[in-house]
This record gives C-alpha cells, structure tokens and sequence, in this order.
C-alpha cells in the first residue's frame, strides 16, 4: 500500500485555499517528497506529518512553481530542524536550477548542515527496496527532462493460511521460510514446499504520478492498470487551446487517459484558481466517475 498527502495543489500561483505544487508519498518507513514548491515547508508543519525521514526528494521539472520551495526548506534545516541527508532526485535541467538556488542563493559559499546529493535521473527504475520500486519515466510539457515517477509493489504470491494450517505447518519461522521460497521439513519429515501454500502471483499495488503534462497519448502505457492515477488539471474543456499552448491538460484529458489506461482511481491536481472544483470535478466526473480533485491535505490510500 501507498499513501500520499497532497501539501500544495495549485496551478503555476497559490490560492487562498491552494498551495504550490508538493505531495509527499509514503511506504512503510519510506517517505518521498514529490515536488517541492513555494511555501512546502509551511505545509509540512501544519500537515502534521514533520520533517522525520523526509531524505528524498523527486522533482518531475525544474518550473518555479515546484522547485522554489527547496531554498525554503534547505534554509529551515540549517537553523530548525536536522535530518541525516537529503537527496534530490531529478533530470539534468532541473538539478541544474536547484543547484543554482541552493547553493547560490541559500548557501552562498556556506556548506550545507547534512550530506546533499543531487542525483541526475533518466527514465528508467532508480530506486529499490525490498518490496517496492520507483520508475521515472518521460513526460512532454515545456523544457527538456520532464518526468512522471511510477510507485509500484513487487509483484507477490499470497500465503494461503488454510492450506498450512491443514498441511500442519506451525506458526513461526517454518512459515516465514515458505513465504521466502525455502522448502521445510516438519517435525514428522514430511516435506513441505513454497508451492504447497502460497497462492499464484499477484502484481503489486501502482501509484502512478504525473506532474506538468501537455499531451497523455506517450503516457497511456505506463498508466496502465494503476491503481491510482495522479495528474495535473489544470484547464478545463472550454479553455482547450490554451492548454494545448502552454502544455498543460484540462480535466477531460485526465479523465480520458483514466478510461484509456483502465486505471481504478483518477486524482486531478495543479487546479488554476481560475476554476471552481465543482466545475473541475462535474467534467471529469462525466467521462470517469471514481475521480477526486485533490484539496490540499487531503490523503489517499493507494491499494491493490
């Protein structure tokens, strides 16, 4: 499972109501910030959530509207708080503008209070752990290296509690075996196999996530099958050209991928101020009914 708080959900400016792009992702111990900008610093303490483990952050581009938060946050961890390091994670433009404002506006010939890494990305699977893997991949809006980032379970077989109760398997280690792949002896010599017990394999839970979008037809195949599709709306229908001219999406496109894609939870983000939810929601709504408009704080559990 995946959970993701949305810290900021407004389009290129904040609203009264909206701040600027940021949403943190979470697995287990795991924490990603996505996006980082004005004023994310702020949301992360009224979110109640905290700086703890918050040692990575991923940026879909490099626009002000989702980096500028980092000069903000980097100044809080010099006199506030204290992590044990902080990786950026981003393509080559966008660690380029965040080198120059991190160490060229905050830092100033000062050296940063933690280990900072700026990890240059390409499309492609970048992060692993034990059970999940994060994948960038390409993503068209205005510049080079704009990327969307997909979170995804590795694929599992489930433990079939039934049957090893019935085979005899004792609660414990033996069973901790059998869901690692190890075959066990039972106290009779009986053999018992992974096989014997765990069901067929099933895919993991799919959190797919998208920042600035200006077309969905070379995205399509990665949205496949998501459990939850995460992307911007920032037009709405009437306004289609404008989209189009500065590379963003209106709620219907968003809402067509999720058809398209057969994804199973659609969440509309980067909403112009221009805009009524309601109206967002209305038009989405009308194509692909599971859909939400993201408000900030709000929280989704992403599940298979």
């Amino acid at each position: 499972m995946f959970e993701i708080l949305f810290l900021g959900t407004s389009a290129s400016a904040p609203s009264a109501r909206r701040g600027l792009s940021a949403q943190i992702v979470s697995h287990n111990e795991y924490r990603f910030l996505v996006d980082c900008g004005e004023g994310t610093q702020r949301q992360i303490l009224q979110s109640g959530i905290g700086f703890k483990r918050l040692t990575r952050v991923l940026l879909t581009h490099g626009h002000l509207d989702h980096i500028l938060g980092l000069g903000g946050l980097l100044s809080t961890f010099l006199r506030w708080e204290a992590i044990d390091e902080l990786e950026i994670f981003g393509g080559r433009s966008a660690l380029d503008r965040v080198h120059d404002l991190l160490y060229g506006v905050v830092l100033r010939g000062n050296q940063p209070p933690m280990p900072l890494k700026m990890n240059e990305i390409k499309p492609g699977t970048f992060f692993e752990a034990d059970d999940f893997t994060i994948t960038a991949f390409p993503v068209t809006h205005r510049g080079p290296d704009c990327l969307g980032y997909v979170f995804e379970g590795k694929a599992r077989r489930p433990f079939l509690a039934e049957k090893a109760d019935a085979l005899g398997v004792p609660f414990g280690p033996d069973r901790s075996k059998l869901v690692a792949g190890e075959a066990i002896i039972l106290a009779d010599g009986k053999r018992i196999a992974p096989e014997d017990v765990l069901g067929a394999l099933e895919p993991g839970t799919k959190l797919v996530l998208v920042g600035d979008a200006g077309r969905t037809d070379d995205i399509l195949e990665v949205a496949r099958d998501a459990d939850a599709l995460v992307i911007e709306s920032t037009y709405l229908d009437e306004e289609a050209d404008m989209a189009k001219q500065f590379s963003h999406l209106t709620a219907r496109m968003g809402a067509e991928l999720a058809v398209k894609a057969g994804v199973k939870k659609l969440i509309l983000t980067h909403v112009s101020r221009r805009y009524r939810e309601k109206d967002v929601l209305a038009e989405a709504q009308a194509i692909f009914p599971n859909v939400s408009v993201a408000r900030d704080f709000d929280t989704f559990k992403v599940k298979r």
